[in-house]
C-alpha cells in the first residue's frame, strides 16, 4: 500500500476549509471547530468529544503528542499528513506541537443539566470577550460548578481563544446557550437554585449569607453590566469591596473571587 500523501499546499481545499474555522459563521456551517495543544486534545478525548480531521506534521510532532495519534484514529479521526508550511498556516500558536484536530460542535440543552439544591451554576449575561469567557469556564470547572449558562448574544464558546483560555475545561463543563432569559431563570429556580448577581455598588459584601444551598451566580456584560431583562430575575446581590481607587473589577476576576467564596463556604 502506498504511503499517504502529504498535503504541502495551503490552498488545498481541506486546509482552506480548516483555516476558515477561525470564523464563527464557518464553524456553524461546517459543524466543527479547531483544537490544538496536547493537554486540550487529551481532555477532549477523555470527555468523549468527536474528532473529525487530525492534521499531523511529523517533522514538528512533539513526543508527547505521538501517543494521541492512535487514540484519535480509534475515536474516528482521519489522519492527514501536512508539511511544516501547512502546519504553520493552521496553527494559532507560534510553538505548534505538530498536531491540530477538528472536533464536532455540540449543543448542550437545559434539560441535559443535572442540578440539585446544592450546586453552583454560572450564568453569563451576553459576554463579548473571549478571554473572559475562557477564564470563567476554567474557573467554574476548577471550583466544581455544575453548569455554565450563556445568555445570547454571547461570544462563541468554540472561538479558538475561548477554547485555549478554558485549558480543556470546555470539554468538562460544556456551556448551555440560551436567548430565552425567562425560560433560563425559571429552569434554574425550578432546580432549587437562588439567583445571585454580582454588582459593584449594592448587596452583601462577599455575598455573605447568600451561598447556602444551590446558587446561580450571574455576571454581567463587560461594558454594560446586567441587561434590563435579567435584573428582574435576581433574588439577591453580592458585592466585592473596592477599598482602592479602581472603579471596578474585570468580570473574570470578580467571577473567580465569588466562585471561590462560594467554594470556601460549601467546603467549611
Amino acid at each position: 500500500m502506498a504511503p499517504p500523501l502529504t498535503i504541502t499546499s495551503r490552498q488545498n481545499p481541506r486546509i482552506v476549509a480548516a483555516r476558515r474555522l477561525s470564523e464563527r459563521k464557518q464553524r456553524q456551517q461546517q459543524g466543527r471547530f479547531l483544537v490544538e495543544g496536547v493537554k486540550l486534545l487529551e481532555m477532549a478525548l477523555r470527555a468523549g468529544a468527536k474528532p473529525r480531521d487530525a492534521f499531523v506534521c511529523h517533522e514538528q510532532l512533539a513526543p508527547v503528542a505521538a501517543p494521541l495519534l492512535e487514540q484519535l484514529q480509534t475515536a474516528g479521526a482521519e489522519l492527514l499528513l501536512v508539511s511544516p508550511l501547512v502546519m504553520r498556516a493552521l496553527a494559532e500558536r507560534d510553538a505548534a506541537e505538530g498536531l491540530i484536530v477538528t472536533f464536532d460542535l455540540w449543543e448542550t440543552r437545559l434539560d441535559d443539566l443535572r442540578l440539585d439544591g446544592s450546586d453552583l451554576a454560572l450564568v453569563l449575561d451576553r459576554l463579548q470577550d473571549p478571554g473572559n469567557l475562557g477564564t470563567l469556564i476554567r474557573t467554574a470547572d476548577a471550583v466544581g460548578a455544575a453548569a455554565v449558562a450563556l445568555i445570547e448574544p454571547c461570544v462563541d464558546p468554540f472561538d479558538d481563544k475561548v477554547v485555549r483560555g478554558t485549558m480543556g475545561s470546555l470539554f468538562n463543563l460544556p456551556p448551555v446557550r440560551s436567548g430565552d432569559v425567562d425560560g433560563l431563570f425559571a429552569a434554574l429556580r425550578g432546580r432549587g437554585l437562588r439567583i445571585v448577581a454580582a454588582d459593584a455598588h449594592q448587596g452583601a459584601d462577599w455575598g455573605e449569607g447568600l451561598w447556602q444551598g444551590g446558587v446561580a451566580l450571574v455576571l454581567g456584560n463587560e461594558a454594560r453590566g446586567l441587561s434590563p431583562d435579567v435584573v428582574p430575575h435576581i433574588d439577591a446581590w453580592a458585592r466585592l469591596p473596592i477599598p482602592g481607587r479602581a472603579e471596578s473589577l474585570n468580570v473574570a476576576v470578580a467571577g473567580g473571587v465569588l466562585m471561590y467564596t462560594w467554594l470556601r463556604h460549601v467546603s467549611a
